[in-house]
Order: structure tokens, then sequence, then C-alpha cells
């Protein structure tokens, strides 16, 4: 490897031997002696031919649908699985964000879990204590931590086990799914360290299905589909590549030549920019199921496809309340016309709460056209104010 490169996986392929069922009984071995001895398995292809470099400093998304390969790619990184086929080269120290709190012991208590799982982590007992109120604080679970960890929550055990394992000094750090973490306070608190490793120019490989995170977050991504990496580029192309996996056009869309899809229930009825030198979007939806606080949001696009700007309600941190079956809502953005002259694409999107699941997306919902009386070559043309003064 060259000295800039801290991982490269060469041509690696992994597959793993799924039985179908176990002829292990006296039973079994009388009434069907040979089948007893046959082999019922099926080989299960989990990647291949997977090519990967990553270099020291680089934030990595990894995204794909669920039983795509990337956990798997992940597991195969930290040395939990062993290619098929194939090299993975690795250059630092390492710690894996994969299974966390692995050695958790449940008739223990949360404080007697922080000495066992630090230790896991190779911290002494004398380290562990210079730490331990610090990791508290992080998990924010100090009333909590004298009580045994079988009486914890699911989501108490990980934030935890989240704690112990960010105080782990590593080059290159694996995480997943670890955006999925606690409550909304706990995973802004989360968020704020990803932004101290992405400041401290440290090497992670995230995988995730939350492609706000990896536009915000990484410098590159990829794709992996059915197996093989599908794509590899910049974050916000492959978070679109992402998203279009899950097209599901209806007969309306075809006929229409818009495209539309999403698992629902919240629907989108309407969209439309009006507007001169402000511009505001007005999207309309729909709820055909009680739903509690959906993100609405919307993209604009040039003629050409190229991405300009967008936001949704959870970024301008302006919740829509709950709805319920049947209501109504109407979310408008007002922003700056900046634009240059030329013809304008809006996509609009809603999705549930979790920002995971997609409830309807709408490519080309709102269309419209700029023209100014001066303009300039490029594609943003801000309201500018030029003066000029003598020395």
């Amino acid at each position: 490897m060259n000295n800039n490169l801290v991982i490269k996986v060469e041509d690696v392929d992994k597959s793993f031997q799924l039985p179908h069922e176990r002829n292990n009984s006296i039973k079994n071995f009388i009434v069907h002696p040979v089948r007893s001895f046959r082999s019922t398995s099926t080989n299960q292809v989990a990647l291949e031919g997977i090519n990967l470099e990553v270099e020291e400093g680089e934030f990595l998304g990894i995204v794909g649908r669920n039983g795509s390969g990337k956990s798997t790619l992940l597991k195969i990184l930290a040395g939990i699985y062993q290619p098929t086929s194939g090299r993975v080269r690795v250059r630092g120290n390492l710690v894996p964000f994969i299974e966390l709190g692995v050695g958790f012991n449940p008739e223990l208590t949360g404080r007697e879990n922080v000495y066992l799982n630090a230790a896991l982590l190779g911290f002494s007992e004398k380290e562990t204590s210079a730490m331990y109120q610090k990791i508290v604080d992080f998990a924010e679970l100090e009333k909590f931590m004298d009580q045994r960890l079988k009486n914890y929550s699911s989501g108490m055990q990980v934030r935890l086990a989240f704690s112990i394992a960010i105080q782990a000094q590593a080059d290159i750090l694996l995480l997943d799914e670890v955006l999925a973490v606690g409550d909304a306070a706990f995973q802004r608190k989360c968020f704020d360290y990803f932004r101290k490793l992405k400041k401290d120019n440290k090497t992670v490989i995230l995988v995730t299905h939350d492609m706000e995170a990896v536009r915000e977050y990484c410098d590159r991504a990829i794709l992996i589909n059915d197996s093989k990496v599908e794509k590899v580029g910049t974050a916000s192309s492959v978070a679109a590549a992402y998203t279009k996996l899950f097209v599901k056009e209806s007969k309306a869309s075809k006929k229409s030549g818009k495209k539309r899809w999403g698992e629902g229930p919240v629907k989108i009825t309407g969209a439309k920019v009006s507007g001169d030198e402000n511009l505001t979007v007005d999207i309309h939806i729909k709820s055909s199921a009680d739903i509690e606080e959906p993100i609405v949001g919307f993209r604009i696009k040039n003629a050409a496809g190229q991405e300009l700007l967008g936001t949704n309600t959870r970024i301008e941190k302006k919740p829509v309340k709950s709805l319920t079956k049947g209501e109504k809502t109407t979310v408008s953005f007002t922003f700056a016309n900046s634009f240059n002259d030329g013809d304008y694409v809006v996509d609009c999107a809603v999705l549930h709460k979790d920002a995971l699941t997609i409830s309807e997306w709408w490519e080309g919902s709102a269309n419209f056209v700029v023209t100014r009386d001066l303009n300039t070559p490029f594609v943003i043309q801000p309201a500018y104010k030029t003066s000029i003064s003598k020395d």
C-alpha cells in the first residue's frame, strides 16, 4: 500500500453455508437413513468482487439495502469474518463499533459492566476509573449505574456500550448503524462526536441508512447492491443512487412522466414555487394514517440535473406536528432568489420521523423559470452590493 492508504480491499468474496435442516434424530435416521447423511445447505453469496481503498483521514460512507452485504464487509474489515477469497490489508489500530455491548453481563450492574467492557477494550482499572464519570455523563445514566444491566432497556444498554467504546484510541473507526442509538438528545451527542472525528481528521468508515448523515459527514461513499459495489463517488451522488433503489412508480406517475415512490402513509398532494426576489416552495401533504412528526423537505436542480440547494423541517428545526388520519398540511420554505436565468426543477419528499423510511419522494413535483435583466455566466446570482472607494 502507498503511504496514504490505511485500508486496501482486493477482490474480496464472502460466502456462507446456510443449512436447511438438521436430520440428527434417531427417527430421521430410521425413516430416512440416506437423507440423514446428505448435505442440506445452500451457498449464500454475501460479497462478490469487492475492491476498496481508504485513505488516511477519510470519512467514508457505506450504504445499501438490508441484506446487501455492507455489514458483512465491515466485519471483514474488523477481522470478525475472514473473506472466502481475496485480501484485506489494514495499516493502523482499528476499533469496530459493530457489536456494541458484546461482553456485557446482564447479572452485573452498569458500573461493573463499565469496568468489564473497558477491560475488553484494553483499559486498566486505573484508566477506567479516571474516565468513568465521563462515560456515565455521556450515556446520561447516572441514576441507573448501580442497577443490574438486565433491568436496562435495550436502548440504555447500547448507550452505555457506545459511551465506553468512544473512549478507545484508534487510528481507524468502524461505525455500524450507531446513529440509531438512543433518543434525539443522545443522537445529538453522537452527531457532535462525528463532527469531532471529522475535525480531527480521523479515518472513519460509516455504515448507515441515514442519507443525511452520509451527505453531512462523508467525504466519499460507496453503494453496495446485491453483494457488489454498484457505485463509488461523492456522498451526494451515492446517496441519490441509494434513494433510487426504492423507486416504486405508480401508474399515474408513469402517465405524467414524473417519478414518485415511497411506502406511505403521508402523500404529497401538490407543490408549487412562487415569488420573485424571495421564492417560496409550498408542499401540500395528506396522511392516510396517524403518524408522528414526519420530515418534509425539498431540493432544487437546474436543467442539467445539478443539485443546487435544499433543506427539510428537521434541518430547519421546525418539526411538523403529528398528523392524524385524513389530515392535510402545507409546509412552506421561503428563501432569497439567488438563481440566474434558467429552468429549475423541484423534488419534494416526506420521510418518517426516523429519517430512514421514505413515505413519498416525488421527482419533478414543481418547476419554475427565472429571468433577469442582468445576468452572469454562473448558476447562482445573489443580490450584490458593490462599492468603490479611493485609497
